[in-house]
């Protein structure tokens, strides 16, 4: 009776010991509900993941504070974010990488303006809304800067995207950097017009997927994995569009869970396989946009006082997972 009893004792262990190990095998990766992020949908519901030999657990994560914290603390293995998201929750002692970049913003976001306004130097002066610690302030911040002004030559109003696009069509603010459906909305009035878009600015508003060096050092081969998985539903999409939405559409859901607002919300955005990764990381030698947009970004939030460390681009962009 001992015996047997023992026997059930360390199957039971040895039960328990499988499920975590299975469990700590899972390569966690954090992100918004956004567009950019459905082609892992594909790879994961059509096997990809799993052929290529990694298990990928998509967790949906709107707080960006959270999902960073959670990064860096090890609680998840890698997130999906706008490049220049990212520095404001570096810390000096755990080195972050970018591995690859999964979506490029081509219109889906931008500044909308009263029609008077005929170029980003007309907006020295002028009330403009847009989401303090947001990709909207490096947007309009980086625009600035091109047109040799800082946020200190505006009025910042300081509310959401969704909020300073409906400021804007209510005609309470000069303009707005937000995104569609606001866009196409505020230059609908009689007041205003699209003054620019990420369309005119590729590159600069690009997700990519970032790790820990402890993270990347230990869990690579999974890392490529996810990589190949990524690409491998590129191209089924390309192939099987109708299906790639709607495999997508249910797996992102929130307000992208109808395949045919999916589609629409896809227009304003690319995504990015090898080849366009190549163009966007460029060469260690020869860097490619994404250097002018991590660099953009670390100048604008260190002059802010928000970034806690005193990487270059050259620290973070790493060149390994894409061929160079």
């Amino acid at each position: 009776m001992i015996k047997r009893y023992k026997q059930s004792l360390v199957m039971a262990v040895a039960l328990v010991c499988s499920a975590f190990t299975a469990q700590a095998e899972e390569l966690v990766l954090g992100h918004s509900t956004w567009v950019g992020y459905g082609p892992f949908y594909i790879a994961r519901d059509k096997g990809y993941f799993e052929e290529e030999g990694v298990d990928v657990k998509l967790q949906v994560m709107e707080n960006t504070s959270i999902k960073m914290g959670a990064l860096i603390a090890g609680q998840i293995d890698a997130v999906a974010s706008t490049a220049d998201e990212f520095p404001l929750y570096m810390k000096p002692d755990i080195p972050l990488k970018y591995i690859f970049a999964v979506d490029n913003s081509k219109g889906g976001d931008g500044v909308v303006s009263q029609k008077e306004i005929n170029s980003v130097a007309d907006l020295k002066g002028k009330q403009i809304a847009f989401e303090e610690g947001s990709v909207s302030q490096f947007f309009i911040n980086a625009l600035l800067r091109e047109a040799g002004l800082t946020q200190d030559d505006i009025k910042m109003v300081n509310m959401t995207a969704t909020d300073a696009g409906v400021a804007f069509t209510a005609n309470r603010v000069d303009a707005a950097v937000t995104w569609e459906p606001h866009l196409s909305q505020g230059a609908a009035t009689d007041h205003g017009k699209i003054l620019v878009t990420s369309a005119e600015k590729p590159g600069l508003i690009v997700d990519v997927v970032a790790v820990t060096q402890s993270t990347l050092d230990s869990r690579r081969a999974e890392l490529e994995a996810l990589w190949r998985g990524w690409n491998r539903a590129l191209v089924f999409l390309e192939e099987n569009p109708d299906e790639g939405y709607a495999i997508m559409a249910k797996g992102v859901g929130g307000w992208l869970e109808d395949p045919t607002e999916f589609a629409g919300a896809v227009t304003g955005i690319e995504y990015l396989d090898e080849a366009k990764n190549r163009e966007l990381f460029g060469q260690p030698d020869s860097p490619g946009q994404l250097y002018q947009t991590l660099g953009y970004a670390l100048e604008i939030w260190r002059d802010f006082g928000r970034v806690q460390v005193e990487s270059a681009a050259t620290d973070i962009i790493d060149h390994s997972f894409i061929g160079q």
